[in-house]
């Protein structure tokens, strides 16, 4: 590959030959200024990166309500997209998807298991090989990861803590699935335990407490990319303690889907008692009030970073993205707690970015994924977007238009496959095999069939969301989010038939498309 890396203020000697050879000099040397653009925001260095992945915050819910800080010094100085969305509503698959810049059915990581490819020697050997930081290695970013990797990772099975990803320079993961304290950490390949002192071990203010080291150790000769991915604010929803007594009087949202009951919906929607009972509601109402309390410490996270990244004068030559891998539901269609479902409430996700040739107070429209972080983050650092194989597409121009052009996606893929047990839950005995996640009352949020492929559409034109389910009752579930964006009423048997033909035309391209063809929207 060509190196791209041109400085800005590069100039080039005089060439003999005339006026066809100089203007072909001048034309070369203002494309190298207008790519250089995009990554030399106020100096001959290309542009830093800092990617802020938290764990399973929603953005329907009320999710982001806690995030003063970050909506203040992200989405306030530069772009707030309101149309974000997860490729997949899970945490290993959605983090593979964020990594790769592939739908599920390309990294082929289907749930949070080894068996469902989370961390699994193929991963390692095929997607993870060619995920997005070996790219950043190569133009000599200074690449560093601290916090929540994929669920399986660290595993005896998944190659101990000896594994270090290709592509990092500093590596301080969390072996296994979030927590806040009593973790081991893989620390550039060698484990290092934790206790439960707030001080020393709180595992958000770690993540912070090493970034801002790195930053400090860093050689200023070249650009740096951090992902920090903090535990917060998936359970066990352990918040620091000055922050353990916050929201005290908070509880679930009421509206929309909340207590409803899941008519005309796939089985497992149907399953749920409804109305909840009080035990459910209770411990739904809990579990909100402490989401919002560790995010507490995940705002302090980013106020303390951008402060940093200004104290050492790179606040103006970075980029910052701040997302979640999915988003989530207490209550909503009689679902306790969870995320794993085709519904707005868990597909949709934050997503702010500040950084050079970003406008403040932006609030944009355009359909943005989590497949599409990984080109966005390439077309930063001035890699040929031709040369990688990703299925998502680069939203820089979205948010710099005065830097790319670019064009907005009208409808994309949601895909999931469902995780069960092979054998009853003890202490739901009546439920049988097949099913999982049955927690609290014996509500299963997930289950084997729980498999299914949805065609999302979102333009000027269409707000529709059509879903097929890989079951014995080749269940589909289709919902106009215009007139209905709770997704109260099914329409399949309403829709006029043209349309479904269409959806599913898109549906069964989507499924197969790779690369390029996940991005060609020329067809219906």
């Amino acid at each position: 590959m060509a190196d791209l890396r041109i400085r800005a203020g590069a100039t080039r000697s005089p060439q003999r030959g005339g006026g066809h050879s100089a203007a072909l000099s001048l034309v070369t040397l203002l494309s190298a200024l207008l790519t250089c653009g995009v990554r030399c925001a106020e100096s001959d260095k290309p542009s830093n990166i800092i990617l802020v992945l938290v764990d399973d915050q929603d953005v329907q819910i009320g999710g982001m309500t806690p995030m003063k800080k970050a909506k203040a010094y992200i989405g306030d100085e530069g772009a707030t997209f309101v149309n974000s969305f997860t490729v997949t509503p899970l945490c290993c698959p959605s983090r593979s998807s964020i990594l790769t810049g592939r739908y599920p059915h390309n990294h082929e990581v289907r749930n949070n298991s080894l068996n469902g490819n989370c961390s699994s020697l193929q991963w390692q050997k095929g997607p993870e090989a060619e995920a997005f930081p070996t790219y950043l290695n190569k133009l000599k970013y200074q690449t560093f990861f601290s916090g929540k990797y994929l669920n399986q990772y660290g595993s005896k099975a998944a190659g101990s803590v000896g594994h270090i990803p290709p592509g990092w320079d500093q590596w301080h993961a969390l072996v296994g699935n979030s927590q806040y304290y009593n973790y081991t950490l893989s620390v550039n390949g060698k484990e290092e335990k934790h206790g439960d002192s707030y001080e020393d071990d709180y595992l958000t203010d770690l993540i912070l407490n090493r970034s801002l080291h790195f930053l400090d150790d860093r050689s200023p000769q070249h650009p740096f990319f951090l992902m920090l991915s903090p535990p917060a604010c998936h359970s066990p929803w352990t918040a620091a303690p000055q922050y353990q007594k916050e929201f005290k009087d908070v509880q679930a949202p009421r509206d929309g889907s909340f207590n409803k009951p899941g008519k005309d919906k796939h089985w497992l929607l149907r399953q749920p008692p409804n109305p909840m009972p009080n035990s459910s509601i209770t411990f739904l109402d809990n579990a909100y009030r402490k989401r919002w309390q560790t995010l507490l410490s995940v705002d302090d996270m980013v106020e303390k970073l951008v402060k940093k990244l200004d104290s050492i004068k790179e606040l103006n030559n970075t980029y910052i993205f701040y997302t979640s891998d999915n988003g989530y539901h207490t209550g909503q269609f009689s679902l306790p707690i969870d995320k794993r479902q085709l519904y707005e409430f868990d597909i949709r996700i934050p997503l702010m970015v500040r950084g050079p040739g970003i406008k403040a107070k932006q609030v944009l429209q355009a359909p943005v994924l989590n497949i599409d972080l990984a080109p966005t983050i390439l077309d930063i650092a001035g890699v040929n977007l031709s040369s990688v194989n990703v299925d998502g597409q680069s939203f820089l121009a979205q948010m710099a238009p005065s830097l790319r052009n670019g064009t907005a996606r009208p409808y994309f893929l949601v895909e999931y496959t469902g995780e069960g047990q092979p054998t009853s839950d003890p202490t739901c005995p009546k439920l049988g095999p097949g099913v999982s996640q049955c927690f609290p009352d014996c509500v299963c949020e997930d289950a084997y069939n729980n498999t299914y492929a949805c065609v999302r559409t979102l333009d000027s034109k269409m707000n529709m969301q059509y879903c097929e389910f890989a079951d014995s009752e080749s269940y589909v579930e289709v919902y106009n989010l215009t007139s209905d964006p709770h997704q109260l009423e099914n329409i399949v048997k309403k829709v006029d038939p043209s349309i479904l033909q269409i959806m599913n035309q898109r549906l069964i391209k989507l499924q197969s498309c790779m690369s390029d063809s996940c991005r060609d929207y020329k067809q219906k």
